[in-house]
């Protein structure tokens, strides 16, 4: 991501330059420098004094790698409640013993059953709306469908994740990640209420939505602003293609995304450059009218990103609350999650099972959705290790 050096005019009779060093790439604490003329200078000194800036610090990641490994022991923890050993007919890496994975026929993501990650708190509409457990809304952003899973977004929050909390520490975008979260569970919520969900990625979108939003709002203090702000959405529609894609919950990606927008514009707007001339210049050197910290367009945005994301937030929770479906007032809003071809369908639901006979050791499964029927043989099944051969008989 590009910076701005940007030069300011200066007095002719004081000869004072003052410049803003706002390299991004640097891992030294940003300075201002101010060169003072050798005939104005009281005794023969350095040309340059070094004054920190505190709103261009250099931040050391923490919040990143701590959110890493906690999504990773989630995943962890998740293995080891679903025990597929002991509740599935077959595993995946059974030398991994209660750590082994579910048959990638029933989870191609090297992860657990459906009913695990309900258990640990997977996004499920029906529970919110019914029995009003809204922490399901942020439980569901610390769990992962697989290692995969697990992998595909880690990656991504790491490079976007280092990157954004190197320039503006661990607060801000810790509220950045978590109410991105939030905000891609309950656009999902509203859309996708068939099936369970569960990831970071609505996070992961909301850092992209906050970089590209960060680039609108410090706009003065880039070079090469266009190529930045064109490289980035560009990644942002690419991303957000990928969506249409089946088993992918492009309603999260979409929520997160314009929530950490929205955020972006709250929590990552920069003074402007004139103001930390004025503010950091040696007494005796101050300029003659007082510049506000921050431009008038970026007020602007501020007030309006506000009002944006509370009236949002409020509008989707008392839609879920109150069990609208966003799809009924929205009949072609569902291809954004998924556009079904002639190669796949975009159906989604859990999978359905009808016992026909069970005699002894016998199970004769019938799937609701696609008419298949198999006869298994399984003494004393459970009813785990039968939805488990339901959902692997409907895939």
């Amino acid at each position: 991501m590009a910076s701005g050096d940007h030069h300011p005019s200066t007095s002719p009779s004081s000869e004072i330059k003052a410049r803003a060093s706002l390299w991004r790439g640097n891992n030294a604490v940003h300075p201002v420098d101010i060169d003072v003329d050798a005939d104005t200078a009281v005794s023969a000194p350095s040309p340059v004094l070094y004054r920190e800036v505190e709103h261009f610090k250099k931040w050391k990641p923490l919040l990143v790698p701590c959110f890493i490994v906690a999504n990773t022991v989630m995943l962890v923890i998740t293995m080891y409640v679903n025990n597929c050993p002991e509740n599935s007919v077959s595993c995946v890496a059974k030398f991994l013993g209660r750590f082994s994975f579910q048959p990638f026929k029933e989870n191609p993501l090297l992860g657990p059953s459906s009913s695990t990650l309900q258990k640990m708190g997977a996004l499920e509409v029906s529970r919110v709306v019914d029995r009003h457990e809204v922490w399901l809304l942020i439980t569901c952003i610390w769990l992962h469908g697989g290692v995969f899973h697990l992998l595909a977004n880690m990656l991504s929050f790491l490079v976007i994740g280092i990157r954004l909390e190197k320039e503006f520490g661990f607060v801000l975008i810790g509220l950045l990640y978590v109410i991105s979260g939030l905000g891609g569970s309950l656009m999902s919520s509203l859309f996708i209420q068939s099936s369970i969900s569960v990831g970071a990625s609505g996070a992961v979108f909301g850092l992209l939505g906050g970089m590209l939003s960060e680039i609108i709002t410090n706009w003065s203090i880039y070079a090469n602003k266009v190529a930045s702000f064109l490289t980035l959405l560009i990644i942002v529609v690419i991303n957000l293609a990928v969506g249409i894609f089946p088993h992918v919950d492009n309603f999260a990606h979409i929520g997160g995304f314009l929530s950490g927008f929205l955020l972006g514009f709250l929590l990552l707007i920069r003074p402007q450059y004139s103001w930390i001339i004025q503010k950091y210049a040696p007494p005796g050197y101050a300029s003659a009218s007082a510049k506000p910290k921050f431009k008038t367009y970026q007020c602007a945005l501020w007030v309006i990103s506000l009002i944006a994301l509370i009236a949002g937030f409020i509008l989707g929770m008392v839609m879920l609350l109150r069990g609208v479906n966003a799809n009924d007032s929205c009949s072609w809003c569902h291809y954004m999650s998924c556009v079904p071809t002639s190669r796949w369908s975009c159906k989604a639901g859990p999978a359905s099972c009808s016992v026909s006979d069970q005699i002894g050791s016998q199970l004769n499964l019938t799937c609701s959705s696609n008419g298949k029927s198999r006869t298994y043989t399984l003494p004393g099944a459970t009813t785990s290790q039968i939805q488990g051969l339901c959902t692997q008989l409907c895939n």
